[in-house]
């Protein structure tokens, strides 16, 4: 079990807040992982562990959701960063809990489970389902609850934008879409893991959808700048790479995602600061090769990124790595000067997009 939750992750959910500038501004914090059971509960186990569970988030500020199937946990949390970390802490000594894994982690200006200092949901055979989701008043925004909660599934950002512009233009204020939309759609999403409808990953992405939304909401956007909320990227192999793998998955994924994309497989340096100082994206993906590890390239590399970055005076751009050696953790963003180093195409829109907002609220 790592030292600590975060390990392995580059940003620690405080230090994100920091860096960002908005610790004042009522952002939290927000943390999915999942865990082994190393011995299977009973009802009676899980209904003493939520219950101490509630009674520490309350004192603590912390909202969530915990799924239990089979032997394995997931679990969301939210709140204040300290708290969040303290909580941690106390999960790591919990010899209940093996193999933890964080799956994503976030600042967010919003809470997706408001109501909830933990509640859960269990699919098991000889255990009832402990938390019903509560009854929704507001009839046209539950009309759209399974259509949300589709599109986030997807990571479809385009269509999820247009989904919340509407309704925005239609009068809806944010406290209302949070509580009476994104929440629901967020237990909508615990409903479809349990069902083995989406996988673990799936259910991680979409909460992350819906924090995005949240944060769209609630910067005061209107309609049409929701409705038309794009971001761009260009997607580029590391200059004389010749595997080309990375960079074209990735194309689909973030064209599906709604983003505005560009590719280039440059032959130097210059030619792919060239193309940065046109075009002025909103993130640059660099990708070494998917197949072999080029240990060799990683100096080459981070020369590359630094003159990535002086192409352009837009601090908020943001830098994303690939290949083999960053998912099989080999090296990190941070050894190669970039933001985010990707383990697989799945789910980087999501976390670019949330770089990308952070470095926004920075320079505002």
């Amino acid at each position: 079990m790592p030292d600590t939750p975060l390990a392995g992750q580059e940003d620690a959910v405080q230090t994100q807040a920091e860096q960002a500038g908005i610790g004042d501004v009522g952002w939290i914090g927000s943390v999915t992982y999942r865990s082994e059971a190393t011995i299977k509960p009973t009802a009676t186990d899980l209904e003493r562990l939520v219950a101490k569970a509630k009674a520490r988030n309350r004192k603590l500020g912390i909202t969530g959701m915990l799924l239990y199937d089979g032997g394995r946990y997931l679990q969301t949390l939210e709140g204040p960063p300290e708290a969040l970390d303290q909580i941690w802490s106390s999960i790591q000594r919990d010899p209940r809990h093996g193999a933890i894994e964080v799956l994503s982690q976030h600042i967010v200006p919003a809470r997706l489970f408001s109501g909830w200092d933990m509640q859960l949901y269990s699919r098991s055979p000889d255990q009832a389902r402990l938390a019903p989701a509560p009854a929704v008043s507001l009839i046209p925004l539950t009309d759209h609850i399974a259509e949300t909660a589709r599109l986030a599934l997807r990571g479809d950002d385009s269509r999820l934008n247009a989904l919340i512009g509407d309704l925005v233009a239609q009068g809806w204020v944010s406290d209302a879409l949070v509580t009476h939309l994104l929440e629901p759609s967020a237990r909508a999403l615990g409903d479809a893991w349990l069902a083995d409808d989406c996988t673990e990953l799936d259910l991680t992405i979409g909460l992350s959808m819906l924090q995005l939304a949240g944060h769209a909401i609630h910067a005061g956007s209107t309609a049409e700048t929701i409705r038309k909320r794009r971001y761009s990227i260009l997607l580029a192999t590391a200059p004389g790479e010749p595997h080309i793998l990375g960079p074209t998955l990735l194309g689909d994924i973030f064209t599906d995602a709604g983003w505005i994309v560009d590719m280039a497989f440059p032959d130097s340096d210059e030619a792919l600061a060239k193309q940065v100082r046109a075009q002025h994206p909103d993130a640059v993906d660099i990708a070494l090769s998917d197949a072999l590890p080029r240990q060799h390239a990683l100096a080459t590399l981070r020369e590359t990124i630094e003159k990535t970055r002086l192409a352009t005076a837009d601090e908020t751009m943001v830098v994303s790595v690939g290949g083999r050696l960053f998912a099989e953790a080999a090296a990190t963003a941070q050894s190669v000067g970039a933001d985010h180093a990707r383990k697989g195409a799945a789910g980087t829109s999501v976390r670019l997009a949330w770089l990308i907002e952070q470095r926004r609220n920075t320079a505002s």
